[in-house]
């Protein structure tokens, strides 16, 4: 069990996406319905309050917090990759694990365009299919050319993202990613590890699928 949980704690974003209240680990050919994935979601939104980034854990709570920052250079305007990176429909298939992102709601407000969605991952284990879910919020400054998005996934793995567009001299874009993790202590260094690889892969992948025209 603690082998299925260390792998279970890799965090989506990946990826990001990477983002998961949690019915825990499910056959992948049992899916959930999309109401019943919202109402987790609301579940995980209103017990953990994975939105909220401060104040870090406290000392003796068992939990702990690091931070990371990774970044990539893109060969394409910054418009196009800001466009292409921040749909988080594009992550599908560019991330291991990633097979289906369900909307429960998509809105705009005050230019921040704000989506609530679960990432389903289908994960190999012991030669069955173990399905994986990470409850996430994602909020868009369109104008700004950046975008948050914050996690929650078993066992209890919070991230928050922060992706910023920079455009440089040579028309191409460099992607700057900090990454922030929540979770037990004595998981918190397999969570960074493997967190940062995952972000890493899905950026590659990305940069790839844009600069061939993919996307």
């Amino acid at each position: 069990m603690k082998k299925l949980l260390r792998l279970l704690a890799t965090p989506l974003f990946a990826a990001a996406l990477v983002l998961t209240a949690f019915s825990g680990p499910a056959r992948a050919d049992v899916p959930e319905s999309d109401a019943e994935l919202a109402v987790e979601w609301q579940a995980a939104w209103d017990t953990y309050r994975f939105y909220d980034s401060a104040p870090p854990p406290l000392p003796g709570s068992g939990r702990s917090r690091d931070k990371a920052r990774i970044s990539i250079e893109i060969d394409a305007p910054v418009e196009h990759v800001f466009a292409a990176y921040s749909d988080i429909n594009h992550h599908i298939g560019m991330h291991s694990f990633l097979k289906r992102v369900v909307t429960h709601d998509d809105r705009s407000q005050a230019g921040t365009r704000t989506i609530d969605f679960t990432a389903i991952e289908e994960i190999p284990y012991q030669g069955t299919i173990v399905t994986s879910k990470t409850h996430a919020q994602q909020r868009i400054d369109q104008a700004g050319l950046r975008y948050e998005t914050d996690t929650w996934s078993l066992p209890g793995v919070v991230t928050h993202q922060k992706i910023l567009f920079k455009e440089r001299d040579n028309g191409k874009t460099e992607v700057i990613e900090h990454l922030t993790f929540d979770a037990d202590t004595s998981l918190i260094d397999f969570v960074v590890t493997n967190g940062v690889a995952s972000h890493e892969q899905t950026q590659a992948a990305l940069k790839q699928a844009i600069e061939s025209g993919e996307l």
